[in-house]
């Protein structure tokens, strides 16, 4: 009974006349309607009527997205079509990767220069890591491991024939060959400064400058009981810098 009474108060109610515009207001809205901009900042209008305005004036929107942008297609309802690219945004594993330039550079420079050497000359080149710290040799390191770069100058001994690196030095073992000394004495000479040496870090291999002039003037004569001591084992002769190879089979 009470729903029946409720339908029949709502049948009799009476409905609000339909709104209708005098010349004026018509006038103003059709105004108001040649210039979005101005009802779009309009203090009085509030963010859910500017919702509503965009739902009442655009059909759909896609998105592309490309490797560095963003591409942005707004058809409206009149089937216009507006078309705009943002840049995308990096993700944070992307905004700290090393850069092309600076995997271009250590490329460049691995080949004559150990990973200290180029940390100081990426750094003296402003040159930064994808998080924007400055080099060192370990991060050095990491970007040539990571990247498969190889280095033509170690730090650390490697199988080399002849003990020599992309830059010219030669690592102590080399030089007790050539220079036909002990180790002590090679450590010794590399303490006084009689011969030019360099280290990582302290304790780490000495890599020792040897050019034909010093290993003319340090090298000693060789010993008779020392020609037993040679490398036909294994088939490697180490060459001196700058003297030819001699055939033991003339």
């Amino acid at each position: 009974m009470a729903v029946e009474r409720l339908e029949r108060a709502y049948a009799t109610t009476a409905r609000p006349s339909k709104l209708v515009a005098n010349p004026e207001e018509r006038e103003r809205i059709l105004d108001l309607a040649q210039d979005f901009r101005v009802i779009w900042e309009a203090a009085t209008t509030t963010n859910a009527e500017r919702k509503q305005l965009l739902r009442f004036l655009i059909e759909d929107v896609t998105l592309t997205q490309g490797e560095d942008i963003i591409h942005i297609g707004v058809r409206w309802q009149t089937r216009a079509l507006s078309e705009l690219e943002i840049p995308r945004r990096k993700r944070i594993a992307e905004t700290r990767r090393t850069s092309p330039a600076v995997i271009k550079r250590i490329r460049e420079l691995t080949a004559t220069q150990t990973d200290c050497q180029i940390a100081w000359q990426l750094n003296d080149e402003s040159h930064t890591t994808g998080a924007g710290q400055a080099f060192t040799r370990a991060r050095v390191r990491r970007v040539r491991v990571k990247y498969d770069i190889p280095t033509g100058c170690p730090e650390m001994p490697t199988a080399r024939l002849n003990g020599q690196r992309g830059d010219g030095r030669y690592s102590t073992k080399a030089a007790v060959e050539l220079l036909n000394v002990s180790i002590a004495t090679i450590g010794n000479w590399c303490q006084s400064g009689k011969l030019d040496s360099i280290q990582a870090v302290p304790g780490a291999p000495r890599w020792i400058k040897l050019t034909p002039e010093i290993i003319a003037k340090l090298r000693k004569p060789v010993r008779s009981s020392r020609r037993a001591n040679t490398k036909q084992s294994t088939g490697d002769i180490l060459k001196i810098p700058g003297t030819p190879v001699s055939n033991r089979n003339n």
